[in-house]
């Protein structure tokens, strides 16, 4: 069910509920002027890509690649982007979409307990957007440390990720109080929590619209540094529809670059025509837009690319997935061929 709620995202309470959904699934089903994508020779078809969430700003460069002609230059006959929560890992095992997007805390899961043929080929953002928030005249928690004797609001299933941020820094769960919430941020400003569990780019956005001086607690700064908004397909995708991957990522990534170019458009898109039917505000959305690029770019995708995620980077997920309680290798969940093939037949897309 879609919620019109521009402030209310589930996150990893969305992704636990998705989680549920997936594995009952799986068992039942077994820059405008950018230069255009090389057609194939071939029509690669429909595309079907299983978004996260919502049609809001946070997909806006997939909206580029389709508003702008990327997809159906790279030969794809029609293009579908299928707003969330979905199951999205058991729509893509089970050939319903070409592409889904996800985070690694849910793929792996997937994959080791119920044995789905599901890679990671790809990442948007570099740095997850996870955070604890709180107002700066109120608990104002700058430090994990901060976090002791606090009331935290928690949404149902986003516990695993909160005792996963206590767990490597050392925090006994006796030493904080968990409060169950919903996605609105109001406890926080009625007093009623001291810190709520958010996404930097939505929530803290939004408070800071409605005149709150909020404090961040970054969980990518705070031991647990994994990758979000990933692009997952199925094994056989990648054996059989391999051209057509390789086109999704490349027209995607000139549509990425026309929407960190234009974070005004990137908002009108998701405002009046992608996600017209939800009632966004756009100077949110702008403001959302823009406190996405630093976690999408970096120092590494600068020298590699878009999407790219260093072997570095793959091994720091795979720990904070064993803290989370799954263990999976690399070679397992991520499968990054694909990618540097596009980088190699396309180097002008590091320009």
């Amino acid at each position: 069910m879609i919620r019109v709620l521009p402030t209310a995202r589930p996150r990893r309470g969305r992704t636990a509920a998705v989680l549920a959904a997936t594995v009952a699934t799986v068992l039942t089903l077994g820059a405008c002027a950018a230069p255009a994508a090389e057609p194939e020779g071939d029509d690669l078809g429909a595309l079907q890509v299983q978004l996260s969430w919502i049609r809001n700003v946070e997909f806006s460069g997939e909206y580029f690649a389709d508003s702008n002609g990327y997809y159906a230059d790279a030969g794809f006959s029609s293009v579908e982007l299928v707003p969330g929560p979905g199951a999205t890992e058991s729509l893509v095992a089970a050939g319903e979409a070409l592409v889904g997007i996800s985070d690694p805390l849910s793929v792996a899961p997937v994959i080791v307990n119920e044995g789905a043929d599901l890679k990671i080929i790809g990442a948007t953002y570099q740095q997850n957007p996870f955070s604890i928030l709180s107002l700066a005249d109120g608990a104002n928690i700058e430090t994990v440390d901060d976090l002791i004797g606090k009331r935290i609001g928690v949404q149902a299933g986003n516990e695993t990720l909160f005792y996963a941020l206590l767990e490597v820094n050392g925090i006994s769960p006796d030493e904080v109080t968990v409060v169950p919430v919903e996605y609105d941020p109001s406890p926080l400003t009625t007093g009623d929590v001291d810190g709520f569990l958010a996404y930097v780019t939505n929530e803290s956005v939004i408070l800071e619209a409605e005149g709150y001086d909020v404090t961040n607690l970054l969980y990518a700064e705070n031991g647990l540094p994994f990758v979000t908004e990933v692009f997952v397909v199925s094994g056989e995708s990648i054996a059989e529809k391999r051209e057509a991957l390789k086109a999704f990522l490349y027209a995607t990534i000139l549509g990425w670059k026309d929407s960190l170019a234009d974070p005004d458009e990137s908002a009108r898109l998701a405002v009046e025509e992608y996600g017209s039917e939800l009632g966004l505000d756009y100077d949110v959305q702008v403001q959302q837009a823009i406190a996405a690029e630093a976690l999408i770019e970096s120092d590494d995708t600068a020298a590699n690319g878009l999407f790219t995620i260093t072997d570095e980077l793959i091994a720091a997920n795979i720990e904070v997935i064993l803290a989370a309680g799954t263990e999976i290798t690399a070679d397992q969940l991520f499968d990054m061929s694909l990618l540097a093939e596009v980088y190699e037949e396309h180097p002008e897309l590091l320009d």
